[in-house]
């Protein structure tokens, strides 16, 4: 993996999310790719459960308590990631991704780091992560 990424990363709370579309665009790209690694294969987006097809549809209202990543490689929205409201001082990271065509340049590691620098600056005691088991990649860079 590159350690060295041209990526930019911004991060709004989820109701004043500055690019909802290309989220939007990451999000479907997620959730196709994570149910057909679940067996469950659907076509397109409106064969999604109702709760991703909602993040989808209208990212800043899914995520209007949340804080969103996204990051920008080469003026390319390349990658997305998504802290949770804390709830009694715990957080969790969800929804990480990088567009597979810009995977191995390091954009998931600068989400990362910018969303638990965002978390140890906002006072949140504890950051959840939960992955598929199947994501090894994923495992790999989590446990770094």
């Amino acid at each position: 993996m590159n350690a060295h990424t041209t990526a930019a990363v911004v991060h709004s709370p989820g109701a004043l999310l500055r690019d909802p579309d290309a989220l939007a665009v990451l999000l479907t790209d997620y959730h196709l790719s994570t149910e057909a690694e679940k067996g469950l294969p659907v076509a397109g987006a409106t064969g999604l459960p109702a709760r991703y097809l909602a993040e989808i549809q209208d990212p800043r209202t899914a995520f209007a308590d949340d804080t969103v990543f996204l990051a920008v490689d080469d003026g390319v929205p390349a990658g997305c990631l998504v802290v949770t409201a804390p709830d009694a001082g715990t957080a969790e990271i969800k929804r990480v991704w990088t567009a597979p065509a810009r995977r191995g340049r390091g954009i998931a590691s600068v989400l990362l780091r910018a969303a638990t620098a965002h978390c140890a600056d906002s006072g949140i005691a504890t950051v959840r992560l939960s992955v598929w088991s199947w994501r090894t990649p994923a495992i790999a860079l989590y446990e770094r």
